[in-house]
């Protein structure tokens, strides 16, 4: 076979080319296969723990990569050619075979025409397969008259062409497989229906297309043909990590003074009694910020109370950055750099902003690993494939991962203030319609719950994005976004990160640190907060209350708030200006700071 050299970026192995997605090359469709695939010797590990635990056993691998000319030893990705049925431009032949010259297959017509990838393809429904569309059994197949006995049983297979002519219709159907053998032509049209390949007796092969087929195996879900290109073919499942070191929530340290308390062991013997009460009154007394209703909550785990599960990884990160703003200007070294700094709550211009923002870190270093779990296709409710089938999938999978490094800017918001709006019954009305859309829809409760804290913080980071946009130097797409607003934790959170992490020198160029400096951010955040105050759709965009993917966005749209996709957290979902900025009748976490700017600056 002819190879086809193609150079890619390290990220790029994860998204948009990663394991199961299907990309163009040079004129060529190609498909990822999993990691079993790869050259162990060539793909070098990357360690970190935080994100192995969340995986659970593995590795995480970088692809195999190189600087420089490529030679014929040079490590590198296979890509399988998927779809293998192609058609010529210039004779408009369709078939499953390439030209041959010089005795190596070349990806050309007969007729010295270029093959072009057919543009439909067969995806399950709910098992996530991708293979061909059969297009010679579907051809001479259908329920019209035309399909007799003499074209169900014709065997030229190397009579079929892909006919385009504006005399046969419009749209699909002036696009149609032919078969010059028995006069038969079908439509695209007929292919596109819902149950169209089912009623054809097609079905799902139950394998990805680099998989060879297993005898016996049979996928009971039904196929639908779809374009090759279309998104939904591929919905990547990736997991992020910041390298932090590790730092225990408050709550957790807490818990273990309670369990290491002299008295603890009676209260989990008198197991609820009054002696438990009383011990438990005892326990609180002695520590400080602790109720006597936590060490009985505490105590009436048992056992399992012991043994706590893995942190999640915000919760972590969450209690490192907490840490870094305590401690001042950071001269440590490492992979997690942060200078912080208190954000003094004055009566000059900004107060207004000040009592609500408590401080700012300036990350200066931050090592992020990124890695690729699997994928789902056509369906969110799909089975999930992972990125390695291979013999070791369930012992030691191995995960495409890429570590990068950046910088950023971290804002951890004022609990108090948070704590007193979110309570309000205009805020969450408000909220609460974001989050019945969210339970109505099985694949959109993977997002964080929509509570009131949520949504307006994510969508400071996304105006905050736009703004720094123009300062940093860095282009949009390359800022990313952590959102740690969660009330329902042990330790609350409300703050966010905006960083940028790259595998070369842009992740490092300091665009967003020297803007984390005290005399810069907040008039940062105020124009950020002025740009979106009118958005080039209002009065429709700040009146509506469904816009976005499922109408999960509320008042956000592209001319106010929505970011490129790839640096939101949750696709350019849970977004509503008037949780910030305020509406008719919201009053917004930030909806007071713009006034009182505009009525100091008035002569």
């Amino acid at each position: 076979m002819e190879r086809i050299l193609h150079d890619l970026r390290l990220s790029e192995t994860l998204s948009p080319f990663g394991v199961g997605a299907i990309v163009d090359v040079l004129g060529e469709s190609l498909i990822a296969p999993d990691t079993s695939w790869w050259d162990r010797k060539s793909a070098p590990e990357i360690s970190c723990e935080r994100l192995l635990s969340r995986l659970g056993a593995g590795v995480l691998r970088q692809a195999p990569a190189h600087s420089g000319r490529a030679a014929k030893g040079t490590p590198h990705l296979l890509y399988w050619r998927f779809p293998a049925w192609r058609f010529c431009e210039r004779c408009t032949k369709l078939s499953q075979f390439s030209g041959k010259n010089k005795g190596r297959f070349t990806n050309s017509c007969e007729c010295g025409g270029t093959l072009v990838p057919m543009r439909y393809v067969a995806v399950c429904r709910k098992g996530s397969h991708i293979q061909d569309v059969p297009w010679f059994k579907w051809a001479h197949r259908g329920n019209d008259g035309s399909a007799s006995d003499a074209v169900r049983f014709c065997r030229a297979y190397k009579e079929l062409k892909f006919v385009r002519s504006s005399q046969l219709g419009e749209g699909l159907g002036s696009l149609r497989i032919q078969c010059t053998g028995c006069d038969r032509s079908r439509p695209l049209s007929e292919l596109v229906g819902s149950e169209s390949l089912h009623r054809e007796g097609i079905r799902c092969e139950g394998v990805q297309p680099w998989e060879d087929s297993k005898p016996g195996q049979v996928c009971e879900h039904h196929l639908v043909a779809v374009q090759r290109g279309a998104t939904g073919n591929y919905i990547a499942d990736r997991l992020s990590a910041l390298d932090i070191p590790e730092e225990r929530p408050r709550s957790a340290r807490t818990m273990d003074l309670i369990r290491g308390h002299v008295y603890f062991e009676k209260v989990v013997a008198d197991n609820g009694g009054p002696q438990a009460e009383l011990v438990a009154g005892w326990i609180a007394d002695e520590i400080e910020g602790v109720s006597s209703e936590d060490v009985l909550a505490l105590a009436a785990g048992g056992e399992d109370s012991e043994e706590n599960p893995l942190l999640d990884l915000k919760d972590a990160e969450w209690a490192a950055f907490l840490h870094k703003l305590e401690s001042g200007r950071d001269h440590g070294a490492g992979d997690f750099v942060v200078d912080g700094w208190r954000v003094s709550s004055t009566s000059d211009l900004h107060s207004a902003l000040t009592s609500r923002l408590f401080g700012v870190g300036q990350v200066r270093r931050v090592r992020e690993v990124r890695a690729l779990r699997g994928f789902r296709r056509h369906d969110a409710d799909a089975d999930f494939i992972s990125a390695d089938l291979g013999p070791d999938r369930r012992r030691k999978p191995v995960y495409p991962a890429v570590e990068t490094f950046g910088e950023g800017i971290f804002l951890r918001f004022d609990e108090e203030q948070m704590s007193e709006w979110e309570v309000l019954p205009e805020v969450r009305a408000r909220a609460d319609i974001l989050a019945h859309r969210r339970d109505a829809s099985p694949w959109a409760q993977r997002l964080d719950a929509p509570e009131p804290r949520y949504v307006a913080l994510h969508t400071i980071s996304h105006l905050l994005i736009r703004r720094l946009a123009f300062a940093s130097g860095y282009a949009s797409a390359a800022l990313q976004e952590r959102i740690y607003a969660h009330s329902d934790r042990p330790d609350r959170t409300a703050g966010i990160f905006i960083y940028t992490a790259s595998g070369d020198a842009q992740g490092t160029l300091g665009g967003l640190v020297r803007l984390g400096a005290p005399n810069t951010i907040l008039p940062l955040l105020l124009a950020a907060l002025s740009d979106a105050d009118v958005c080039s759709s209002d009065p429709v965009c700040i009146e509506s209350d469904r816009q976005g993917s499922s109408q999960l966005n509320l008042s956000a749209c592209h001319g106010c708030a929505l970011v490129s996709e790839t640096s939101c957290e949750t696709g350019n979902r849970l977004l509503d200006r008037q949780l910030v900025l305020g509406g008719t009748n919201v009053p917004g976490f930030l909806d007071h700071v713009l006034g009182q700017v505009r009525r100091r600056m008035d002569p």
